[in-house]
């Protein structure tokens, strides 16, 4: 499915009727094609068969993807306008969209791996296979850096500064920061540049490090994917986004005793108060270590 029935129909009306911006337009038209893609991958075949069920779904793969909760909000935007337009015009009798809910980002909690849990992920990564090592390395890099998903797709060898350790990042709005990535990490990129790059390289392949199977960058539904599977194949029950590897960095660094504020410069993030939640799934480990461990935990006070 190209493109979703009435669609053009949908964007004209928008454009005249509610006289959007182009600017607007194009993004309405953005995020209903790949609602049309999502549609095909999961075999709905008619806009009319989807579900509320559904929709939800899709969203919260968006937001496990990595989506900024901004771009998530204006898809919402896009799909209750798109099954408005088709309710009102007598093409559906009923909008899906009606009972649709966004994702509650302020209450949300990250999900966090044990350090045992990413080396069970590593581990379990055969690198004598193709795409073995470049996985590996992504994963290494991932976790050594925090970054984001759109960060690391777009992650170049000119962003390497191999002889400090560091590496640069430019994150939401082209800042920069520079991240330190560790021995670990930088071994394998350079494991994956001298043994597996050139399999997946191609003419029009540019300076990206990590590449897909057509030498293009990966998007982030296909790291997404790459996950998944790396995720499953460990064993790990947990549900496992390229967020989580960035939330895991972040919580494991405050465990060890770091600053908070230096974990903020290493997310990129502008106000501090974005880092404080990882304070809470710190005090949340405390409090099960304490559980766990304390002999008085489970202790009753005599009467």
């Amino acid at each position: 499915m190209k493109e979703l029935p009435y669609q053009t129909s949908f964007l004209s009306y928008m454009q005249l009727e509610k006289t959007l911006s182009a600017n607007t337009i194009e993004s309405y038209r953005f995020d209903l094609m790949r609602l049309a893609q999502y549609l095909e991958q999961e075999k709905i075949h008619a806009v009319t068969g989807i579900t509320t069920d559904a929709l939800a779904k899709y969203i919260r793969e968006l937001f496990d993807t990595g989506f900024a909760p901004s771009s998530i909000q204006r898809t919402l935007s896009s799909i209750r306008g798109y099954y408005g337009f088709l309710v009102a015009d007598g093409m559906m009798k009923q909008d899906p969209t009606e009972l649709l809910e966004g994702p509650r980002y302020n209450r949300y909690l990250p999900a966090v791996l044990s350090v045992d849990e990413i080396m069970r992920i590593f581990d379990a990564i055969d690198t004598k296979k193709r795409g073995g090592i470049r996985d590996r390395a992504l994963l290494e890099t991932l976790y050594a850096t925090g970054m984001r998903v759109s960060e690391i797709a777009s992650f170049t060898f000119e962003q390497i500064l191999s002889d400090d350790k560091m590496v640069r990042v430019f994150g939401k709005g082209s800042k920069e920061r520079l991240v330190p990535i560790g021995d670990i990490a930088l071994d394998w990129i350079h494991a994956y540049y001298e043994r597996e790059r050139a399999l997946f390289s191609r003419p029009h392949s540019d300076s990206t490090v990590f590449l897909n199977f057509r030498g293009g960058s990966f998007s982030r539904m296909g790291i997404w994917k790459l996950i998944q599977s790396r995720v499953r194949n460990a064993g790990v029950t947990k549900k496992v986004s390229p967020h989580t590897f960035r939330h895991s960095f972040a919580t494991h660094l405050l465990e060890g005793g770091a600053d908070l504020r230096i974990v903020q410069e290493m997310l990129g993030h502008a106000n501090i108060t974005t880092t404080e939640i990882y304070t809470h799934v710190d005090r949340e480990y405390l409090k099960e270590v304490h559980r766990s461990f304390h002999p008085r935990y489970k202790s009753k006070m005599p009467i």
